[in-house]
């Protein structure tokens, strides 16, 4: 045990307090006795205690001890994490008691499995998750050094097979703090496994042009394999090949048919792989040649007229339902336009919806909407990329006087909600409230086991009440659809509208039965529809499509509940058939620009169109007799788009597709879509270290030169869209660094000098470094740290080896602070009760010397009931002394004899006065009897002593030149009364 102090100089403050203790000794003449002493007391501990805080004392321990951070690398190389458990738990069991150890893990990010602490453990386990597609031994050596105090040491246990950060380098700071680091080499995880670990293609190629595919494969065993290669998700070549432990090389011959940026693959098979996560790999190339195109169309068969103008201007396309788009980005890079032919967003899933917005806006590819009964807002596209990437918008924005609607929403919110639809579902009838007008109403029903009006109908003045209650709904509970649909039947009879309509949304079945058929009799009576939307395959999708045909509505299914917001729009939309304008006209010229000349013939008549608002900055190049958009186009980021409202199937534009310049005029729109760049003036290469990438972006034309800057967009497998600004690092080469969440392809657009536009390209991100098979080399290399830290290389056998070595003396520091500021805190307040409060302070004490075990039967200082006479005594002897120095002579007792050691009273000889003389005569009073000395008087006022019997003495002449003596006290009552007030006095003083 010993002190320390932080601030050891404060302790001069000793000397100015010691100086205010003794002025207030010497200057405090208010307080006397203990009282006063209590209070210098009081102080002087207070303000030593205030010191004493300023100085920083801690009083600590001395203790010896050993501290052990385990470093374990949980790495998909090393595997096994049960025997790594293991061995770590060995360890611990054979530290000792005042040993002190810690856990560590690590992937590609460490964490703490155990903080530094001596607790005992009977059974340790690896808790944290770890990503094992990564090793980063230096950033566990990182943490567990952190984790050390003033001394200790790390345990690392690893294969030293190390693909993030650099463990030597890591090792080096560790030896300059004097950690040593002792080393457990595991054998790294052998398994049967074959990795792709290449293919190249050339970048760049011409249509027609042969080329060929070179694939390397390493493997652990001998053996054969199929070696499958794809081109996008379309086969090109199988081939079983045979392979050697070791690295082997492949190659086969193809011809670029297919203009546009290409995606390979190349996938191996072999009996008994272990590991599948490194069997892919992947390449980019681009094919110049002609532009092609991608007609999605809602209704198979209908993109006749669009195919024959196409053909007719030699512009090669392919035909997809909206089903069949491609779930991944790079998949649209080998089109240079896509034309949208009456598909209804419903139809379209979550991540081609995303990835149509991202190739125009960030890849410069075209996109072209044809009208119909199920496009634009008629289609659901409200609020979605594709809106975004369109010249017009799909509501009316209070253009004209459109019939008033009430809508009830009836959401099924059951448990089975849970998990992402009951979210989608929300953000439905969110944009079903955007959609709708301030003269429309609005309820929202949703249901369980029983209805709950979530918002009851309302008319919208107040949009954001209504979003903020929708967003309140939670799932929970059972379904029961029947008594939902009735509440909201009952509440839409009283609702004033032009137009009213339900949806009734639901993923189950309801566990109750009633009479369906009369609710939808009572719609039909009084002008109601409900549409219904069956969410997946455990949906009643029987009773939802046969109520749907009873009231007049719609039936929806879907597996796909990323669709339900398009759905909910859709229907809102469909309510209002005030936007299909039914009526022949012919086009007006508005703001055609290069155009123009095409239409100045004239054009033909249309007889309906979908109403649309065109967007503030685009071209509303044919316009309808009320100023709606019926062909607009814009720019949209990197790419282009048109907007033509009506049809090209010929049912609402019949004259248009008969037209004989049709062909052109069309192809005219699809070209004017096409990206506005050439060629791939940029080689792009990257590289993934852990959840960084870097990219490297070189020049490879003429034409790519002379730009100050770069700017790049990059879109990953997820569709997370990224802003880069690489820099210069050598004459025609930039590099930059970004996040990347994975393996995967990924697409770039490339702009130089801030200008919109520019290159697509793209890069492969393969599987994880921890796949890739090495030759080893991690054992050296955990050795050499070893070396440079001072550690040792332990015996994997011997896990009680972890904790042999010197101990190391910790000085355990206890921190009093606290405690010190709480005392002076409650000194002060006893300071203050001492020196104003008003308390009988001597019975105080008196009363706890007799109950305190030093100074029971004590009081002032005396012994008892003997001690108390002996006082009294002293007092009466002191008070003959006064009288006696008052009227010269001896003292006398307290009968008036004298006090003077017990002798024989002096007789006086005092003259009788004249008075005496003339009354009495010469007779005198006899001589009177001598008194007791002083001792048996104050025995007497003791109660102890007879008192003796009051006498009457002759009156006498005082004599001038004799001192006047005092009289003698003639009733001893009171001169006991008078000792009794003196005494009282006493006390108080005291006090």
């Amino acid at each position: 045990m010993g002190l320390s102090f932080d601030t050891p100089w404060a302790l001069l403050l000793m000397v100015p307090c010691a100086i205010f203790v003794w002025w207030t000794i010497r200057h405090t003449p208010r307080l006397t006795g203990g009282r006063k002493k209590l209070a210098v007391a009081v102080r002087a501990l207070i303000l030593a205690l205030l010191v004493a805080v300023a100085s920083g004392l801690s009083p600590y321990l001395r203790m010896d001890h050993r501290a052990v951070v385990f470093v374990a690398d949980r790495s998909a190389s090393v595997g096994e994490e049960e025997r790594l458990a293991g061995w770590i738990g060995e360890a611990l069991a054979a530290k000792g008691d005042s040993d002190r150890a810690a856990v560590v893990s690590f992937g590609l990010n460490a964490s703490v499995e155990r903080t530094l602490s001596v607790d005992e453990t009977d059974v340790f386990s690896l808790r944290t998750e770890a990503n094992d597609s990564f090793s980063n031994i230096a950033g566990g050596l990182q943490l567990g050094s952190g984790l050390l105090g003033e001394g200790g040491k790390i345990v690392l246990l690893s294969d030293g097979e190390e693909n993030v950060g650099d463990l030597l380098r890591q090792g080096e700071l560790l030896k300059n703090r004097g950690i040593a680091v002792d080393v457990v080499a595991l054998p790294k995880r052998e398994l049967r496994d074959a990795a792709v670990e290449s293919l190249r293609v050339p970048a760049d190629l011409n249509a027609g042009e042969k080329f060929s595919y070179e694939i390397t494969v390493s493997s652990t065993f001998a053996g054969e394999a199929e070696l499958r290669l794809y081109e996008e998700n379309t086969e090109k070549f199988r081939s079983v090949v045979a392979l050697e432990t070791g690295e082997n090389r492949f190659a086969f011959q193809d011809v670029a048919e297919t203009p546009g940026l290409h995606r390979y693959r190349a996938e191996i098979y072999a009996a008994g792989d272990e590991r599948g996560e490194n069997n892919a790999n992947y390449a980019f190339s681009r094919v110049d040649g002609l532009p092609r195109v991608l007609i999605v169309e809602g209704e198979e068969g209908t993109s006749g007229n669009m195919a024959g103008a196409l053909e007719a201007s030699l512009i090669p396309y392919d035909i997809l339902l909206p089903e069949q788009l491609p779930a991944e980005l790079a998949d649209y890079a080998r089109y240079d336009s896509i034309v949208l032919n009456n598909v209804p967003a419903t139809r379209i899933a979550e991540a081609p919806m995303m990835h149509l917005g991202a190739a125009v806006r960030d890849y410069g590819i075209g996109l072209v909407m044809a009208g119909g009964s199920d496009s634009y807002g008629l289609g659901g596209y409200y609020k979605t990329e594709v809106e975004r990437a369109l010249p017009v918008y799909m509501d009316l924005k209070g253009k004209r006087q459109m019939p008033s609607l009430g809508l009830i929403l009836v959401i099924d919110k059951s448990g089975s909600m849970d998990g992402g639809k009951l979210e989608l579902a929300k953000e439905a009838a969110l944009r079903t409230v955007e959609l709708l007008r301030e003269d429309d109403t609005v309820g929202v029903i949703a249901f369980d086991g029983s209805p709950w009006w979530v918002q009851e109908p309302v008319k919208l003045t107040d949009r954001d009440a209504v979003a903020s209650v929708i967003q309140g709904i939670r799932p929970d509970g059972g379904t029961e659809i029947y008594t939902a649909v009735s509440s909201a039947l009952s509440r839409m009879l009283e609702v004033e509208a032009q137009r009213k309509h339900i949806i009734l949304l639901t993923d189950g079945q309801s566990a109750g039965n009633g009479s369906y058929s009369a609710l939808t009799d009572t719609m039909n009576d009084n002008g109601i529809t409900m549409s219904t939307v069956a969410v997946g395959n455990g949906a009643d999708t029987a009773l939802l499509e046969r109520l749907a045909g009873d009231a007049n509505g719609r039936y929806y299914f879907t597996n796909d509940q990323s669709t339900i917001p398009s759905i909910f729009s859709r229907e809102t939309t469909l309510m209002s058939r005030t936007y299909i304008v039914e009526d022949r006209f012919v086009p007006r010229l508005g703001r055609a620009g290069d155009w123009a000349s095409a239409f100045a013939g004239g054009v033909p008549a249309v007889d309906a169109y979908v109403a649309t608002t065109a967007k503030e900055t685009a071209d509303a190049v044919l316009l309808t007799p009320m100023g709606d958009p019926l062909l607009a186009r814009w720019q949209y980021g990197s790419g282009r788009s048109v907007a033509w409202t009506s049809d090209l199937k010929g049912e609402w534009a019949g004259e248009w597709t008969g037209w004989d310049r049709f062909p052109d005029v069309f192809a005219q729109w699809v070209k004017w879509t096409f990206p506005q760049f050439n060629g791939a003036p940029y080689d792009v290469e990257a590289d993934w270290q852990g959840g960084e990438g870097s990219v490297t972006i070189r020049e490879t034309t003429a034409s790519a030169g002379s730009a100050t800057e770069l700017n790049a967009v990059v879109t990953g497998p997820d569709g997370e869209r990224t802003e880069l600004t690489p820099l210069p690092v050598a004459p025609g080469e930039y590099a930059g660094g970004l996040p990347l969440s994975g393996p995967g392809v990924y697409m770039m657009q490339i702009g130089k000098n801030g200008e919109s536009g520019g290159t697509t390209s793209g890069f492969v991100i393969p599987y994880a470094p921890e796949y890739r098979l090495t030759e080893g080399g991690g054992e050296d290399k955990l050795r050499r740290l070893a070396e440079l830290t001072g550690g040792r290389v332990l015996d994997a056998a011997e896990p009680g080896e972890a904790f042999a070595g010197e101990r190391i003396a910790h000085r355990r520091t206890i921190d009093i602070d606290r405690a010190l500021l709480v005392a002076a805190l409650l000194l002060w307040l006893l300071d203050i009760a001492v020196r104003r409060v008003s308390l009988p302070w001597g019975r105080v004490s008196a009363w706890l010397r007799e109950r305190l075990p030093f100074g029971r039967g004590t009081v002032a200082g005396g012994a008892g009931p003997a001690a108390a006479d002996a006082a009294l005594a002293r007092l009466q002897e002191r008070k003959s002394r006064s009288r006696a120095s008052r009227f010269g002579g001896a003292g006398t007792g307290a009968s008036g004899a004298p006090a003077s050691n017990g002798s024989a009273p002096q007789p006086s000889a005092a003259k009788p006065s004249a008075a005496g003389s003339a009354t009495s005569g010469p007779a005198a009073s006899p001589p009177p009897e001598p008194e007791a000395p002083a001792s048996a008087a104050a025995s007497g006022i003791a109660g102890k002593s007879k008192k003796p019997s009051p006498r009457t003495e002759p009156e006498r002449t005082p004599d001038r030149r004799t001192p006047p003596q005092a009289p003698a006290p003639d009733n001893p009552a009171a001169e006991e009364d008078a000792m009794s007030r003196l005494l009282a006095a006493k006390r108080r003083n005291r006090r």
